[in-house]
C-alpha cells in the first residue's frame, strides 16, 4: 500500500520528479567524472615517468613533484659533473615546459641520443628521429587525437614545427622537441629542468644519490631514486589535491540536499489536505514520515542510476574523442562513494519536510484550502 502511494505521488508530479532525478544524476556524474579525470591524469603522469627508464632523477632545490612546474634553473654543464661519478652510465638533460596555448600540456626538450640511452630507443610507428631543429616527435595518443601524420605542421611558441616521427606512448611527454630549439624558444639557453640518470645497476641508486649530494654545491639539490620519486606522486603528496576532491564532493552533496529539500517541502505543502485525510483514516506520524522519506529515496535511486550511466557514457566518449586525456576507470569503490553521498544528501534534504508533514494536525489539514 505504502509503495503504491509513493509511486502515485511521484507520477502525479512528473516534471518535479524528473528535475529531482536529473539534479541527483548531475551530483553523481560530477563526483565520478572529477575523480576519473583527476586520478586518471595523476596515474597517467606517473606511468609515463616510469616509462622513461631512468634510475635516478636530479632536480634543483625546492622542486615540486608536479611535472612542469620546475622551470629550467639547472645548467646543462652539471651533467658533465654527474656523468663522471661511479655507476652512472647515462645522463640526459630534459627541459620541461608547461605549454598553455590550447590546453595545459608539459612538452619536453630532449637530447635524443642520450634520452634513448635511458631505455630502448623510441619505437617509431611512422617516420623517424629529428632531422632538423624545427622537427617534433609525437606519441600515438597525440597523433590519434589530432589526426596527425608525419609531415604535418604545428605551431608551438609561435614557431612552426614539422612532425618527423610518431612513437609509442609512455615515455614522459606527448610531444618531444630538440633540446636546443626549446631552450632558445623559452629563453633557457644552456639550461634544463631535470637530469635523468641511468645506472649500471638500479640497486646502486641510493649510493649514487649520496655521491651526488656529496658534490660541492649540489648538497641541496633534489636528488632521489626514480622509485622514490614515483612513490611521491600520490594524491596525499600533491598540495591541494585532496582538498579539491573533498570540495567537489561537498558541492555535489549540497546540490542533492537542496534539490530534494525543495522538492519534498513543496510536495508537503501541496498535499496538506491529502496528509490530513491519511491521518484522519488512522495513518500514524511514522507512516507519513516513511512515505516522504521513501519518495526522496526513490528519487535518489533514480538519479544515482542515471548518473552512473551518464558517467560511463561520458567517459567512453571523452576517451574516444580526446585520446591524450587519460581518465581513471569508474571503479566500484567510487561508484559506491557517490551512491552513499547522493543517498545521504537526499535523506538529509527530506528529513525536515517529512517531520513537518508528520506533525500536521489532521483537523487543520482537512480545513486547509
Amino acid at each position: 500500500m505504502i509503495n503504491r502511494l509513493v509511486f502515485a505521488n511521484l507520477i502525479h508530479r512528473p516534471i518535479r520528479s524528473l528535475i529531482s532525478v536529473v539534479a541527483i544524476a548531475l551530483e553523481v556524474t560530477l563526483i565520478l567524472m572529477i575523480v576519473a579525470l583527476s586520478y586518471g591524469m595523476l596515474e597517467d603522469s606517473k606511468a609515463r615517468q616510469a616509462g622513461i627508464g631512468a634510475d635516478v632523477i636530479v632536480q634543483p632545490p625546492g622542486s615540486s613533484n608536479l611535472i612542469g612546474l620546475t622551470g629550467a634553473p639547472l645548467p646543462v654543464k652539471i651533467g658533465d659533473v654527474v656523468r663522471k661519478l661511479p655507476h652512472v652510465d647515462t645522463v640526459t638533460p630534459v627541459l620541461w615546459h608547461l605549454n598553455k596555448e590550447r590546453n595545459l600540456e608539459v612538452i619536453y626538450g630532449i637530447d635524443l641520443a642520450t634520452f634513448n640511452d635511458l631505455r630502448a630507443p623510441f619505437h617509431y610507428l611512422a617516420g623517424g628521429p629529428f632531422q632538423a631543429p624545427d622537427d617534433v616527435i609525437v606519441d600515438d595518443y597525440y597523433a590519434g587525437g589530432h589526426h596527425s601524420k608525419v609531415g604535418d605542421k604545428m605551431q608551438v611558441l609561435n614557431h612552426e614545427f614539422r612532425i618527423c616521427g610518431i612513437v609509442a606512448h609512455g615515455r614522459g611527454a606527448r610531444r618531444f622537441f630538440p633540446l636546443a630549439t626549446l631552450q632558445d624558444l623559452t629563453g633557457s639557453l644552456g639550461k634544463a629542468s631535470v637530469f635523468y640518470l641511468k645506472l649500471d645497476d638500479p640497486k646502486n641508486a641510493d649510493a649514487v644519490v649520496g655521491e651526488i649530494k656529496a658534490v660541492p654545491g649540489m648538497e641541496n639539490y633534489s636528488t632521489i631514486s626514480m622509485d622514490e620519486y614515483l612513490s611521491m606522486m600520490k594524491a596525499d603528496n600533491l598540495p591541494g589535491f585532496n582538498i579539491f576532491i573533498r570540495t567537489v564532493v561537498a558541492v555535489a552533496m549540497v546540490i542533492g540536499f537542496l534539490v530534494i529539500f525543495q522538492s519534498m517541502y513543496t510536495a508537503v505543502m501541496e498535499r496538506t489536505r491529502e496528509i490530513g485525510i491519511l491521518k484522519s483514516l488512522g495513518a500514524s506520524r511514522f507512516y507519513i514520515l516513511r512515505v516522504i522519506l521513501r519518495e526522496a529515496l526513490l528519487l535518489a535511486v533514480g538519479g544515482i542510476l542515471a548518473g552512473i550511466l551518464v558517467s560511463f557514457v561520458s567517459r567512453t566518449v571523452i576517451v574516444q574523442r580526446i585520446p591524450t586525456l587519460r581518465l581513471l576507470p569508474l571503479t566500484g569503490h567510487w561508484v559506491m562513494i557517490a551512491t552513499v553521498i547522493a543517498i545521504i544528501g537526499a535523506l538529509m534534504g527530506a528529513i525536515y519536510p517529512a517531520v513537518k508533514a508528520a506533525r500536521k494536525d489532521p483537523i487543520e489539514a482537512l480545513a486547509y484550502e
